[in-house]
């Protein structure tokens, strides 16, 4: 045995120089180190939990709870640091936004959203665009989607139309709108017969806010119609998605114009680990229901000494931890190809493309499944598990999660034609 035992010692191995670490950090909790952003994005949790049904009644952001974000920095988080912004990486931005969501929802996707102005500022004329933003704080919304029609004129665009779920739009001070371009009404195409499209970035004063925001899910965020009757855009506050020349602004932030996209699926996963945070402190207290076993009755017990139980939040814990990890891996991937100065292979633009229904559809899982183990009580409205189960649902019908995004993406891999969205 002796001679035998010398043969599985393993060998001792010199490590030259230490490697790096990837460390992907707790939901909701922040170093020292960390951006100030963050931490005050973690420090709102109870201001907001305070406010919770009155930001589901009102089915907006109350204003002291857009104001509190707006002043700890959220909604400017991408301005530029030569605008004396932060220029937060997207990573960071995903923490801020979960963060936010694991306190509410709506607060989180507002989040998500209103932090646009940072993005497509650098696609207008740097002077311009710093003259449109004094305060680099304000929120912005958007409806990037081209359901609005836009007539060149002298010196701009006359813009009308109806634009749906302008999330945050009660208290943002920017609004940018998709739009076609017609000529006499009729949409202008390009060599190829594709319409041009213009989005055009107006003051929310130019628009009417319609009250069309009744929903089971997301009910805060305010998510409306906006309407644009004939109002002048000046041409320097527009830009085409279409436009080769489209980035006016240096930084790898802005060297990739869909980057906004990235952090959409935050949200979801914020109101994923607040449902399982729910469970795991309910089940520690509440009775479980007792059955006969055999000719006896079970002993009692609470909820988390049913084995039902503690399969659903192992599980749950299991689905988010890995849809979570792969989302950061995904957008770190193509961040740190972005800091390199390089354009994203056509593999990372395929993964970039379903990260949101891959992982929004995984916290719809883990939500359905916490729900589903903390039994009858969770339907009531009332009840925090009924709104995680109501928002992350509605997250999921969100244009970006459309299945046919796996096309795109099976289309680029597989060397076709792409296939896009037409913004």
């Amino acid at each position: 045995m002796d001679a035998i035992t010398p043969a599985l010692q393993p060998p001792i191995v010199t490590i030259e120089r230490e490697m790096p670490i990837r460390k992907t950090h707790s939901a909701g909790r922040a170093a020292a180190d960390d951006s100030s952003i963050l931490h005050a994005a973690i420090g709102l949790a109870e201001q907001i939990r305070t406010a919770s049904d009155e930001i589901e009644r009102g089915r907006r952001l109350p204003p002291g709870i857009a104001a509190a974000k707006k002043e700890a920095g959220v909604f400017g988080m991408a301005m530029p640091r030569v605008w004396g912004g932060p220029e937060l990486d997207p990573l960071t931005q995903f923490r801020v936004i979960e963060a936010l969501a694991m306190a509410e929802g709506s607060v989180g996707w507002c989040a998500m959203i209103g932090c646009d102005g940072g993005y497509v500022t650098a696609f207008l004329d740097q002077d311009v665009a710093g003259a449109m933003y004094p305060d680099p704080l304000v929120a912005t919304a958007a409806a990037a989607t081209t359901t609005g029609q836009a007539t060149r004129v002298p010196g701009g665009y006359r813009v009308s139309g109806r634009f749906p779920f302008v999330s945050g739009c009660q208290h943002c001070e920017w609004v940018w709108l998709g739009c076609i371009v017609v000529d006499n009404g009729v949409p202008r195409v390009d060599r190829n017969g594709v319409p041009v499209t213009r989005q055009c970035v107006l003051p929310l004063s130019q628009c009417e806010i319609l009250d069309t925001w009744h929903t089971t899910g997301l009910r805060g965020t305010g998510s409306n119609d906006v309407v644009v009757h004939d109002e002048f855009v000046p041409e320097e506050c527009t830009f085409s998605f279409q436009d080769p020349q489209l980035i006016k602004r240096p930084g790898a932030l802005y060297a990739f114009p869909f980057l906004f996209i990235a952090k959409a699926a935050a949200p979801a996963l914020g109101v994923a680990r607040h449902a399982i945070d729910v469970l795991v402190e309910s089940a520690a207290v509440k009775p479980a229901r007792r059955y006969t076993l055999g000719e006896h009755i079970e002993a009692s017990k609470v909820l988390r000494d049913d084995v039902y139980v503690q399969e659903a939040v192992g599980r749950a814990a299991t689905l988010l931890a890995a849809a979570r990890a792969y989302y950061f891996d995904v957008m770190g991937d193509l961040w740190a190809t972005l800091v390199n100065g390089e354009r994203p292979s056509e593999r990372r633009l395929a993964l970039f493309t379903t990260a949101y229904p891959h992982v929004v559809g995984v916290c719809v899982e883990v939500v359905q499944l916490v729900y589903k183990a903390a039994g009858g009580g969770a339907v009531y409205q009332k009840g925090p598990l009924d709104r995680c189960l109501r928002d992350v649902l509605t997250m999921n019908q969100h244009v970006v999660g459309t299945l046919r995004t796996y096309e795109m993406a099976g289309r680029l891999l597989l060397g076709l034609e792409p296939l896009r969205w037409l913004l």
